[in-house]
């Protein structure tokens, strides 16, 4: 997409939000191959739009950084799956995990960047957590968030995705328990309501935000919400519609999730906690989610 396009989408939400308390996020696939995105940074900047950036960190060196954050880039986001071969395995990219940690120093010594990192949880690399907490709190990290795989992508044709009971068990212990050391707050991502655990391994209670407070502009001009939804869930395009208007008028699928109330979530006791799970968990179409954390965690429940 022309930075252009996405700019005049940019240029009209003044009308529909305050510019100071909106968040634009860059993220892909991997912004950093844009070579103009410093350049785009600048102009969100000017519009009065803090941004932040989701990176692998392969292109991030500090020359790429100082740039970014002369262009007020304030929050940053980097990807670490592991020790090193496992997140060279996941990456598919030897030499990976040797870069991805020089970007994360260079994050952490910038003062006036909100920085952290997540890492995508999944058989492979579930025991190396410990090792891998020790190695980021060596390196000055503060915040670190950790996903599972949803089964999606490669992940559908992969043994990526935790739904052994003990091993999803293991994972809320090992969170709960890092952040009771607090020399690092680890917290679960942005899916799935987990039951007893949820405020041991969350700040807040799970709530998926697609489309209520999330929007998006795809890559081909697409208009969503949380960048991780089936393209099923798509309300429009910048190139035939206004996202104002769809923000405004064609959100309704997010925002009234009762057709979500099929398959296993249809007579679920936690569907007024969970809603049906997050969004890319499922499609319109489909019955019920593709997996269920919290059946997973309490099976007899």
């Amino acid at each position: 997409m022309p930075a252009a396009d996405f700019l005049k989408v940019i240029d009209k939400l003044p009308a529909i939000c305050n510019p100071n308390e909106t968040l634009i996020v860059l993220t892909g696939g991997e912004p950093l191959v844009r070579k103009d995105i410093a350049n785009v940074g600048i102009e969100l900047y000017k519009r009065g739009f803090p941004w932040g950036m989701v990176t692998n960190g392969l292109l991030l060196n500090n020359t790429r950084l100082n740039k970014l954050m002369n262009a007020g880039m304030r929050t940053l986001t980097i990807s670490l799956d592991g020790l090193e071969e496992s997140h060279d395995w996941l990456r598919n990219i030897k030499g990976a995990f040797g870069k991805t940690l020089k970007a994360i120093e260079l994050a952490a010594a910038e003062k006036d960047l909100k920085f952290d990192i997540v890492s995508c949880v999944n058989p492979r690399n579930l025991n190396e957590l410990p090792e891998l907490a020790k190695l980021l709190i060596s390196k000055g990290v503060k915040s670190w968030r950790l996903f599972s795989i949803f089964p999606k992508g490669r992940a559908e044709l992969n043994r990526l995705v935790l739904n052994n009971p003990n091993d999803v068990k293991y994972l809320m212990n090992f969170i709960e328990q890092t952040r009771a050391e607090g020399k690092i707050m680890a917290s679960f991502g942005c899916e799935g309501f987990l039951g007893s655990y949820e405020y041991k391994v969350r700040n807040h209670g799970f709530f998926c935000r697609a489309g209520i407070t999330v929007g998006s502009v795809l890559a081909d001009g697409s208009i969503s919400a949380c960048p991780s939804l089936d393209k099923e869930f798509t309300q429009g395009s910048i190139y035939t519609d206004e996202f104002n208007d769809v923000w405004q008028n064609r959100y309704q699928i997010y925002r009234n999730r009762d057709w979500a109330k099929t398959g296993i979530c249809k007579n679920c006791k936690q569907w007024d906690n969970c809603l049906g799970n997050g969004l890319h968990l499922r499609n319109p179409e489909q019955e019920g989610p593709l997996y269920c954390h919290y059946k997973i965690l309490f099976p007899k429940k």
